[in-house]
């Protein structure tokens, strides 16, 4: 048992990195080692929220990195307060209410109301149970500007943060500037944060390592390099956490989310879904606008699955669907609702099929055939209004000064099922005797942390 115990949350880690890693090499040298296996689909939202709970998407509800918020259908409309949002698409931007099983924080406050919790940058996590809380939460201005700021608890703390390191530096964090100022950025502020707080208990996301692993590929000479960046940051957070601790038993666990495979082919499954007539279309100054209430189904594509939402009751609908794209390049699994127990996936939020990728493929959200005819956000760093996630934003055109539409561009991509050990993360921890040396799932992660304050 520990006073003090640190999980750090990264994604693209693999055990073969630490050949590169010198600072995180040293730390977990004395300790246990595993490989960890994300549970399906191994994206961001939906592992995180595996990691804090010990639950499964089916209990969480956290399926994918966002999904449709569907009327009519129990469990499946937003929180209570956000009507609003009813008949759209949301990614990135969900509150902790979105995650409906209790988290680290509130099972160790219900153990013991003494005990400390920090929540770094995880996503779905503004509002959540942890006494001390940053993640990025920038301000929409009515003009479509952003202005720069954090959701902290304290709330005031933002603003002393700001003071001593800045603002926290949103276009390193995702998009064409992605790097490492991100990543440093959170290992400052968490080090300023223990100095003034020493929480029992830390999650702290790096998000380093999927930048360049996704736009050129786990293999390339920049995730190599990415590997160096990251690790002199860990060396800067592992010496000054021991400062400040020092004389209190310090436990560190570092958990990759997923790993990130080479791929070199992308499925659009709107635009297969446009073939079978099932997509309606908005006319709008010349661009197709996706019209999500009216289309008798869309996909909302996230890495390596979607979630197809079928909204009306058109007969053989969904049997159109599973048939047509048992027949598509790249596509793995088709899966119905009935099917979604093999992966712990069946939860109201969940689309009426959800296609799954081969591990070299990954899937696009686009849905026009001309590229004159797509929205003008396809163009731009727009995460929110796009039904889908968009790893091309990670490449910019200096000739356009916008985004290019060629989804073959990318080069990595994750969230597809474990199927080979080369899809297995890591799990390390600096301390002997911490967990069994064995293959663990990411739902695993949270027992072990639990069980170090005597909570398990």
């Amino acid at each position: 048992m520990s006073d003090h115990v640190v999980l750090l949350s990264i994604p693209g880690l693999a055990a073969e990195h630490l050949a590169d890693m010198p600072n995180l090499r040293a730390l977990t040298a004395g300790g246990d080692r595993a490989p960890l296996a994300a549970s399906f689909p191994a994206v961001t939202c939906s592992v995180q929220a595996n990691m804090t709970t010990g639950l499964p998407p089916s209990e969480h509800g956290i399926i994918a990195n966002g999904g449709y918020w569907r009327d009519g259908v129990e469990g499946a409309g937003p929180p209570a307060g956000s009507e609003r949002k009813l008949g759209q698409v949301e990614l990135w931007t969900m509150w902790n209410d979105a995650i409906k099983r209790p988290q680290l924080w509130d099972l160790l406050h219900e153990h013991d109301p003494s005990i400390t919790s920090a929540m770094w940058f995880a996503l779905n996590n503004k509002g959540c149970g942890a006494d001390y809380i940053c993640t990025f939460a920038p301000i929409h201005n009515p003009d479509g500007s952003e202005s720069l700021w954090c959701y902290t608890r304290p709330e005031m703390m933002y603003g002393d943060l700001r003071d001593a390191f800045g603002h926290f530096p949103l276009k390193h964090f995702w998009g064409p500037l992605a790097g490492i100022p991100s990543s440093a950025w959170i290992v400052s502020s968490a080090i300023w944060a223990a100095e003034q707080h020493q929480p029992n208990f830390w999650y702290i996301y790096l998000p380093h390592l999927d930048y360049a692993t996704q736009k050129n590929g786990p293999s390339s000479a920049e995730a190599k390099n990415a590997l160096v960046e990251l690790d002199n940051e860990l060396g800067r957070l592992i010496t000054e956490f021991k400062r400040i601790h020092e004389g209190h038993p310090l436990l560190w666990l570092v958990a990759s989310e997923y790993t990130v495979s080479p791929v070199d082919h992308v499925t659009y499954p709107n635009r297969v879904l446009r073939e079978l007539g099932m997509l309606v279309l908005d006319e709008l100054e010349g661009t197709e606008q996706l019209n999500f209430g009216e289309s008798t189904a869309f996909a909302v594509a996230d890495h390596q699955l979607s979630h197809i939402y079928v909204n009306h009751d058109v007969p053989n609908a969904i049997d159109k669907i599973v048939n047509r794209f048992r027949r598509e390049p790249g596509i793995a699994e088709v899966l119905t609702k009935d099917q979604l127990d093999r992966y712990e996936l069946n939860h109201p939020r969940s689309g009426d099929v959800v296609l799954v990728s081969e591990t070299n493929s990954w899937q696009a959200y686009y849905w026009w055939l001309d590229d004159a005819r797509a929205p003008s956000y396809a163009r731009k760093m727009d995460i929110h209004r796009k039904p889908g996630y968009d790893p091309v934003e990670l490449f910019f055109d200096p000739e356009t000064k916008g985004i290019p539409l060629d989804a073959t561009l990318v080069r990595g991509s994750h969230g597809a099922p474990v199927r080979h050990e080369s899809q297995q993360g890591v799990l390390l921890s600096s301390e002997r005797g911490v967990f069994v040396e064995r293959t663990l799932a990411d739902t695993d992660v949270a027992s072990i942390v639990l069980n170090q304050f005597g909570a398990g």
